[in-house]
C-alpha cells in the first residue's frame, strides 16, 4: 500500500487489487472443481445433490465473510489512523470469534443432518448424496471460517500476494484430492466433500502460522480484549456481505425448488451449471471489491478526499470495461461452459441453453452492485451496504424467482436474475450519487463525514 500513499493511479490500484481478484478467480475455479469431478465421474444427479446442499454451506460462508469483511474495515481504518496495537487486538478477537462460530456447526451435522436435508428440499433420489456431502463439509466449518477470515485479513496486513498464493495452494489441494478420492477411490460426493475440507485446511493452518510466527509484520496475534461494541460494529459493517451470502442460500433453495417443480432433477443440474458460471464470472468483481475496500477505508481514515475521488473514478472505469467483457464472454462461451459439466445432447444442457441469455445480461449490472455494497462497507456504512444486498437478493431476486414463472413458465426462473440485477443497479447508482459529498469521493464537493 505504501506506493499508493503518494499518488493513486489506475496502474497502482490494479496492481494492489490483482492478487485478490486472482485469489477469488482461483477460489471460484476450485469451487467448480467439485462440480466438474462429480458431474463427469459420478453423474448429473450427484451434481444436483451438491446444489441442494449449497444453501447450508452458504450459511457458513456468510458468517465468515461477514466477520472478515466487516472486521477488515475496522482494522484497516485503525491502521490508517496509526492505531496499530488496537488493530492487532481486534484482529485476534475476530479470529477467535470466527473459530467459535465454526464450531457451532458440528452439532448440527451430528444431530440434525436428516431434517436439515429434508428442509433443503432434496428429492428421494438426491437425499443420500446430499447427506454424505453436507455432513463432511459442516464438520470442516471451523477451517472454512478461518479461510474466509484470512482471505480478508491478508489484504489488511498489506500482503494480498501472500493471500493469493496460499489460496492457490488450497485450491490445488482440493483439485488433487478430488481426483484421488472421486476418480481413484470412487468415493462419489463424499470424496468431493473431503477434498473441499482439505482445501480449507491449507489457508487456515498457514494463516494461523503466519500471524503467530513473527512480530515484525503489520498484524500478528496478540492478547485480545473482548469488545462487544466493536464486534457488533464489525458484524454490522459486514452485514451486507452476510446478507448477500444468506440470500445466495435462500435463492439457491428457491431455484432448486422451482427447477424441481418445472424440470425435475435435470433442471437442478442445469441451474447448478448456471450458478457455477455466474460465480466464476463474478469472481473478478468480488475480488476487486475486497481488494479495493481497504484502500477506501485507509484513505477515509486518513481524511484524503483527493485520493478517494481518484480511487472512485478508477473503480468506475474498471467496472464498465469488465461489464462489457464478461457479457461477451458469457454469451460466446456458452457451449464451452456446458461441455465442462454435461454432454451437449443431455436434458440438463438443453434446459441451461433455454435460460442462458438472461444470465448473460445480468453481467452488465452485477459488478456495479457488488462494488456499491463493498464501498459502503469500507466506509463502515453497514446500513446502506446491507440495503443494497437485501434488496438485490431477498426482495428482487427471490420475488422474481417466485413470480415470473407464473407468467412465463420455467424460463421465468432464469429471467429473474437479469431483472433483479438491473433494478438493483438503479438503486445502487442513486445511493452512490447521494453519498458522494458525505464520504468525500465526489469531485468538487466538500466532505461532510470526516469524523475521526
Amino acid at each position: 500500500m505504501a506506493d499508493l500513499l503518494t499518488k493513486v493511479s489506475g496502474h497502482k490500484v490494479l496492481r494492489f487489487t490483482l492478487p485478490t481478484m486472482l485469489m477469488m478467480i482461483f477460489m471460484a475455479l476450485y469451487t467448480m472443481v467439485d462440480g466438474l469431478f462429480v458431474s463427469n465421474f459420478v453423474g448429473t444427479d450427484a451434481l444436483s445433490a451438491l446444489n441442494i446442499a449449497y444453501p447450508a454451506v452458504s450459511v457458513v460462508v456468510a458468517l465468515g465473510v461477514m466477520l472478515g469483511t466487516g472486521g477488515n474495515a475496522v482494522i484497516a481504518r485503525n491502521l490508517g489512523q496509526g492505531r496499530s496495537g488496537r488493530a492487532r487486538s481486534r484482529f485476534t478477537l475476530f479470529v477467535v470469534v470466527g473459530v467459535l462460530l465454526g464450531l457451532c456447526f458440528l452439532p448440527v451435522a451430528i444431530f440434525f443432518l436428516e431434517p436439515l436435508v429434508a428442509l433443503l428440499g432434496a428429492s428421494p433420489l438426491l437425499e443420500g448424496a446430499t447427506e454424505d456431502y453436507l455432513f463432511i463439509v459442516l464438520m470442516g466449518a471451523p477451517f472454512a471460517m478461518l479461510q474466509m477470515l484470512f482471505q480478508s485479513f491478508f489484504v489488511a496486513a498489506g500482503a494480498p500476494g501472500r493471500g493469493l498464493w496460499i489460496m492457490v495452494a488450497g485450491g490445488v489441494t482440493n483439485m488433487v484430492m478430488d481426483y484421488f478420492f472421486i476418480v481413484k477411490l470412487g468415493m462419489g460426493v463424499a470424496g468431493a466433500a473431503y477434498g473441499t475440507v482439505l482445501g480449507y485446511c491449507v489457508p487456515a493452518f498457514y494463516g494461523l502460522w503466519y500471524f503467530s510466527a513473527k512480530r515484525n509484520r503489520t498484524l500478528w496475534f496478540t492478547a485480545p480484549q473482548w469488545e462487544w461494541g466493536i464486534l457488533l460494529k464489525a458484524c454490522s459493517n459486514g452485514s451486507s456481505e452476510m446478507i448477500a451470502n444468506l440470500a445466495n442460500a435462500v435463492t439457491t433453495f428457491l431455484f432448486n425448488i422451482m427447477m424441481l417443480r418445472y424440470y425435475g432433477e435435470a433442471g437442478v443440474a442445469a441451474i447448478t451449471i448456471a450458478l457455477y458460471v455466474q460465480f466464476f464470472l463474478s469472481a473478478v468483481y468480488l475480488g476487486f471489491g475486497m481488494g479495493v475496500a481497504p484502500l477506501y477505508s485507509f484513505f477515509y481514515g486518513k481524511k484524503d478526499p483527493k485520493a478517494l475521488r481518484n480511487l472512485y473514478g478508477i473503480s468506475l472505469r474498471f467496472l464498465a470495461v469488465n461489464a462489457v467483457l464478461w457479457f461477451a464472454l458469457a454469451l460466446g462461451g456458452r457451449e464451452g461452459f456446458l461441455a465442462l459439466f454435461v454432454p451437449r445432447d443431455s436434458q440438463a444442457a438443453a434446459i441451461a441453453r433455454e435460460g442462458w441469455m438472461p444470465y448473460a445480461v445480468s453481467f452488465l449490472f452485477i459488478g456495479f452492485n457488488l462494488f456499491a455494497s463493498a464501498l459502503f462497507t469500507a466506509f463502515s456504512d453497514g446500513r446502506r451496504s446491507a440495503l443494497i444486498s437485501f434488496l438485490r437478493t431477498f426482495v428482487f431476486l427471490a420475488g422474481f424467482i417466485l413470480l415470473l414463472p407464473l407468467f412465463m413458465g420455467g424460463p421465468g426462473i432464469f429471467f429473474s436474475v437479469a431483472a433483479a440485477e438491473a433494478i438493483t443497479c438503479l438503486i445502487s447508482a442513486i445511493l452512490l450519487t447521494r453519498c458522494k459529498s458525505i464520504y468525500g469521493y465526489g469531485r468538487g464537493q466538500k466532505p461532510k463525514n470526516f469524523e475521526g
